[in-house]
């Protein structure tokens, strides 16, 4: 028998690498360049670089190299990343859910820049959001939760009104901080204590009720 939780929210603000967006392949190409130039090793770099930008990736591993080397290789690797769609599909459901939310409130925040995130979401074939939150828009890289905040913000929402779907330990603390139920989205996210995890989209329906809400079912 299958069991179904359900959560409901006023509005969503979804991540968008490995919670609608495949982008594995080119993320671990990416950084493993990255930690060789580096004399890193790419194993524990990759266990660290999910959800956040790639500077503040660079200087939580490098915590003594001048930040003006983390972001020039950040904006470098920026545009490798844009550059390189290799492999980049959209997570299972991904296009069921989106499209199930598109008279719906909901926004993409991103650690991703304009660029990558149009890119990925263009390869992946999935519809941008009418409102996304970009490493452009915030000063603080997740888990601070500016971005989050700023997607709520712009809805016309409180923070308690939202839920977001992330997969990145980074991300998911980057919720709870702003005071957001989280949906976790992949294996990665089970260990990080979501409000709900769930393997992948597919097992997400969206129903939109009469009084506004949005009603999140999640069939295990």
């Amino acid at each position: 028998m299958t069991a179904t939780t359900t959560l409901t929210a006023r509005a969503l603000l979804l991540d968008m690498d490995s919670t609608l967006v495949n982008s594995e392949a080119v993320v671990e190409r990416c950084w493993r360049r990255w930690a060789a130039e580096q004399g890193l090793d790419a194993d524990e770099v990759l266990a660290v670089v999910h959800g956040r930008q790639g500077w503040a990736t660079m200087a939580a591993l490098l915590p003594d190299r001048p930040m003006e080397l983390h972001l020039a290789d950040n904006r470098r690797m920026l545009e490798q990343e844009t550059a390189d769609m290799d492999g980049v599909v959209p997570v299972p459901g991904a296009p069921a859910f989106l499209a199930a939310l598109a008279d719906l409130p909901h926004a993409l925040v991103t650690s991703a820049d304009v660029p990558l995130s149009d890119a990925r979401m263009a390869a992946a074939g999935l519809p941008m959001p009418a409102i996304r939150i970009t490493a452009e828009n915030v000063s603080a890289s997740k888990p601070d939760p500016e971005g989050f905040l700023k997607g709520a913000a712009e809805l016309g929402f409180a923070p308690e009104d939202c839920l977001v779907f992330e997969d990145s330990e980074a991300g998911i603390e980057a919720g709870r901080s702003a005071g957001m139920r989280v949906v976790g989205v992949g294996a990665r996210a089970a260990a990080y204590a979501p409000t709900a995890h769930v393997r992948d989209l597919t097992q997400i329906r969206i129903e939109a009720l009469t009084d506004g809400h949005i009603a999140v079912h999640i069939e295990a």
